[in-house]
């Protein structure tokens, strides 16, 4: 699950990216030594305009109004720069930045706004939305409305404790895995991956890995942390039936929406954090979720583990659950907690496939992923 690091406006050049690229590499390479020794698969990113996702404060000067960001200066201190294009955000997102700076103009629109949010899709959907120190009324309404025609995008206005939409609040991505196409709706402020393209590679990466275990189709996969259902997905279709957990109530609707839409129906979704699902494979506790979506762990054959965490890792209950099972998947943004987890897991398992997902160039954060096998 990626973390928002520190963002930079500078371009990079075609080698400058490669250098840095193989720094990463050779950090993760280091991070990994003592469970891996071969090859890292390396996935490279645009070094520019790779971003889906983006979001900027407002200063107002006067009539004008500008997009801020906090960016670090040549000595790494942060100071407010003005922008008029963002070269790491998709090309659509900077195309809305300059229409939406021509369109803000009056004092309903553009009173009291303070903060600007774009989301946008390899598909070509983009969705705005305008945050507000201020109530939103019908006249604001009245004004935002021809917003959504001449940006040819989804509008919404929030302040605080309201939240308006003027069409719809999601997006509609569309990602290629292994020559499928898959839909995913990304509601407004749920998570989804900022770097679209980037994704599409690791929900091949993560394909291939499962292609690997012979007797996945007549064995179950369990999820843990599945958000939006974005891996949930091509992986289910590998295996006999699924089961993927997740705590956020926004995410599990937009992965039940996602797995109706896709027609992935050996799927089962339920509302459980990871310790939670410890407990009730544990039979330590009973859940009320489980028995209204008539789901019994004692049905499923799990034969894959699949995680993405936070970017603190797992908890050591979890690990200890992780351990029980043949294969796991782990997907991670920190290579320091991934390090620390795999001290534990290394017990129990061998890591046999590794991987760098350059998710945000120009900045020293790492996205990987590796595939162990339980230890005869």
């Amino acid at each position: 699950m990626s973390t928002e690091p520190a963002l930079s406006s500078n371009h990079e050049s075609g080698s400058s990216y490669e250098t840095q690229l193989e720094a990463k590499h050779q950090r993760l390479s280091a991070q990994l030594s003592e469970f891996y020794t071969a090859s890292i698969e390396l996935y490279r990113s645009s070094p520019t305009h790779y971003r889906n996702r983006a979001e900027f404060g407002v200063w107002h000067e006067g009539d004008q109004w500008h997009y801020t960001m906090m960016l670090p200066d040549d000595q790494g201190v942060k100071q407010r720069s003005y922008l008029t294009q963002f070269d790491v955000a998709h090309r659509q997102i900077n195309q809305a930045m300059s229409r939406l700076a021509e369109l803000i103009e009056g004092d309903t629109l553009k009173r009291k706004l303070f903060q600007v949010e774009f989301l946008s899709t390899l598909s070509g959907e983009l969705l705005v939305t305008l945050i507000y120190h201020k109530p939103l009324d019908d006249a604001w309404i009245e004004a935002a409305l021809p917003l959504e025609a001449l940006l040819g995008c989804a509008v919404i206005g929030r302040s605080r404790k309201q939240k308006v939409v003027l069409s719809r609040d999601y997006v509609t991505e569309v990602f290629k895995v292994q020559g499928r196409k898959y839909s995913y709706r990304q509601p407004e402020g749920a998570f989804s991956q900022p770097n679209a393209a980037m994704c599409e590679q690791m929900l091949g990466w993560a394909a291939d890995q499962a292609d690997q275990i012979e007797e996945l189709n007549n064995r179950d996969l369990l999820e843990l942390y599945c958000g939006n259902g974005n891996f949930t997905l091509p992986l289910a279709l590998k295996c006999r039936a699924a089961l993927a957990t997740e705590i956020s109530k926004t995410s599990t609707a937009a992965a039940t929406h996602n797995a109706a839409d896709n027609h992935v129906d050996n799927l089962k979704l339920i509302r459980l954090s990871a310790e939670e699902v410890g407990e009730a494979l544990a039979g330590s506790r009973e859940f009320r979720r489980l028995k209204q979506a008539e789901v019994s762990f004692g049905d499923y054959d799990f034969g894959l583990v699949f995680v993405d965490p936070p970017r603190a890792g797992i908890d050591g209950d979890t690990l200890e659950l992780l351990a029980q099972f043949d294969h796991l998947i782990y997907v991670s943004c920190n290579p320091e907690t991934l390090a620390r987890d795999l001290k534990t897991l290394s017990a129990t398992h061998e890591v046999v496939s590794a991987a760098l997902f350059d998710q945000f160039p120009g900045t020293p954060h790492i996205e990987s992923g590796v595939r162990l096998v339980r230890r005869a």
